[in-house]
């Protein structure tokens, strides 16, 4: 399975291109930015540009996984429908076709005839990537594609790569908003027991080339399977028992729980940053020793592939909720192959019950115990 790996860190990059292109090309970043007024402001022209590009970059991990790995077509989901409705009221499904024409013809039926935006988002689709420089070789992952399924989130955390503020970030600092935290996340999962055994995180927009000013990423990829637990993350050092906590939260965190993780390790210790994908991307970092969410406002899509290299770093992500009413933080791990029964649509894959993202058991406990009857 290490032929997978190969060729999801592939796909990562040509999805991230698609990402960088959709931003630097005029014509596809002013349909990014748009707001409709008026008239145009009810016109069904495509849901919106944001959801397009997603949709594409999610559409072109199915079919490159697909056409290497036909088993796996049925079980690569994703956060998007593919099916859109353009200015005419047609139904248009947007896959990526055998050729850059063909795919330019077809996304211009959806972009109401904009041939300049069609060709432009098509020359990215079928562009293949520079060469990803990782250290795969001689891994050996003891997979079977039959076994594992793929979720997608094609760009985690949109109104940050929408809203394209460049904040200048340190290296070793966390970034608080900003395209930094735009990701492309790819999970791999077992099938039968929703674990998580593989995980891509493509990061487009990582810093700018001095010479040309243009965007260069940075790829982070982890293998958790049985005995085999291999990251391109070095795994953070912990943090003495005599030092505070870290802990990473969305600012629209309860009060409760920002009260309580204050007290817990102090104001400066607690940091908030933006989108679900890249607040973990900082646990695996060493950014931060945990994030907590007490929503149930991610889904399968954001953690998959976070979660994949935190297991392989002796981390997890835990659901919330059932650690605090079990008390046993091991078996609530979040599994990824079954719905949530009682939800509808895409929040059938809701991770209802919150969550909390670790670098380390006994930090994960600490935690545990602080908000145990605070929410």
């Amino acid at each position: 399975m290490a032929d997978l790996l190969k060729l999801l860190l592939r796909v990562s990059e040509k999805a991230a291109n698609v990402a960088r292109v959709c931003r630097q090309e005029a014509p596809l970043f002013q349909l990014l930015v748009q707001e409709k007024t008026g008239e145009d402001k009810n016109k069904k022209f495509v849901q919106d540009f944001k959801t397009l590009a997603d949709v594409v970059i999610q559409e072109v991990i199915r079919n490159d996984v697909g056409a290497q790995f036909p088993e796996m077509v049925d079980f690569i989901h994703g956060e998007e429908s593919n099916k859109f409705e353009n200015g005419l009221g047609e139904c248009v499904t947007v896959t990526v076709r055998s050729t850059e024409e063909e795919t330019a013809a077809l996304l211009a039926t959806v972009l109401d005839g904009d041939l300049t935006a069609a060709a432009l988002l098509a020359r990215a689709i079928h562009q293949d990537p520079a060469t990803i420089n990782a250290s795969t070789d001689g891994l050996t992952v003891p997979l079977d594609p039959s076994e594992l399924g793929i979720w997608i989130d094609p760009i985690d955390a949109t109104s940050q790569y929408i809203e394209g503020r460049e904040e200048v970030v340190e290296e070793g600092r966390m970034s608080p908003s900003g395209l930094h935290c735009a990701l492309v996340l790819i999970g791999v999962y077992l099938r039968v027991t929703g674990e998580p055994v593989m995980g891509i995180i493509n990061q487009p927009f990582n810093h700018r080339d001095p010479a040309s000013g243009s965007w260069q990423g940075k790829i982070f990829w982890g293998v958790s399977c049985r005995d085999l637990n291999v990251c391109s993350v070095s795994r953070p050092k912990a943090s003495p028992t005599s030092q505070p906590l870290s802990v990473v939260l969305s600012s629209s965190e309860k009060q409760a729980v920002k009260e309580t993780l204050a007290s817990l390790c102090g104001p400066e210790k607690l940091m908030y940053a933006s989108g679900a994908g890249y607040k973990i991307l900082c646990v695996i970092q060493g950014l931060a020793d945990a994030y907590v969410l007490s929503e149930g406002s991610t889904f399968k899509w954001d953690s998959c592939a976070p979660h994949a290299l935190l297991r392989a770093l002796g981390g997890g992500v835990v659901d919330l909720t059932k650690s605090l009413e079990s008390g046993c933080e091991a078996k609530a791990e979040l599994t990824y192959h079954e719905p949530y029964s009682e939800g509808k649509g895409a929040d059938r894959w809701a991770n209802y019950g919150g969550l909390v993202a670790y670098g380390d058991s006994s930090q994960l406990s600490v935690i545990i115990r602080a908000l145990k009857g605070k929410l």
